[in-house]
């Protein structure tokens, strides 16, 4: 199966499930995006992939509400949370970002509405193919934590009425830009 094949399977996938899948061109389109889709405070944790795409600027230029400071003290429910992620799953759907930073956890779980920046050459074929790239983000004696994240939030346990949104967000909006690394173990 071919690049494009993978991403296709994953769009399909991710939409079943529930979540947005947009391919965007550049960063600055996804900069829009958020913009339009989202208002009030959003979070943008500082990660490798933030420092290198000065995304942070480009979300604050675009004109969105980007808080700084203490991720804990964003409020009751913060609108947006934007993180970048380490792989995909296309079979699934699945969103794989290794969180072991409270404030990626704070962002992928507080706000009503997630952003996840992907880039096509991280979509991965399925769960066996990301075996390997596991591995090696558990690697090392520190403890890692890892978010699987297939779609927006759901619930079925209160009397089986499934309820989105129950337990983190809303809405899972996927946004795929070429070019913003390859590289399966930055985030």
């Amino acid at each position: 199966m071919n690049d494009h094949a993978h991403l296709a399977r994953f769009m399909e996938a991710a939409s079943r499930v529930g979540s947005v899948v947009k391919e965007v061109d550049s960063l600055q389109d996804v900069a829009v995006y958020v913009r339009e889709q989202s208002s009030g405070r959003t979070l943008v944790p500082e990660t490798p992939l933030e420092k290198k795409h000065n995304l942070k600027k480009l979300l604050t230029a675009s004109g969105v509400d980007v808080f700084e400071g203490n991720f804990r003290e964003a409020g009751y429910e913060p609108a947006a949370g934007v993180t970048f992620c380490n792989f995909v799953m296309a079979d699934t759907g699945t969103v794989v970002l290794e969180s072991t930073a409270e404030d990626i956890r704070l962002a992928t779980t507080l706000p009503v509405i997630h952003f996840v920046l992907v880039d096509p050459a991280t979509i991965l074929k399925d769960n066996l193919a990301a075996a390997g790239p596991m591995s090696d983000i558990h690697a090392g004696a520190e403890p890692r934590f890892v978010a699987y994240i297939t779609g927006p939030s759901r619930t079925a346990d209160i009397e089986r009425v499934l309820t989105i949104g129950c337990h983190g967000p809303r809405e899972l909006h996927i946004l795929v830009v070429k070019g913003i690394s390859s590289d399966l173990m930055e985030n």
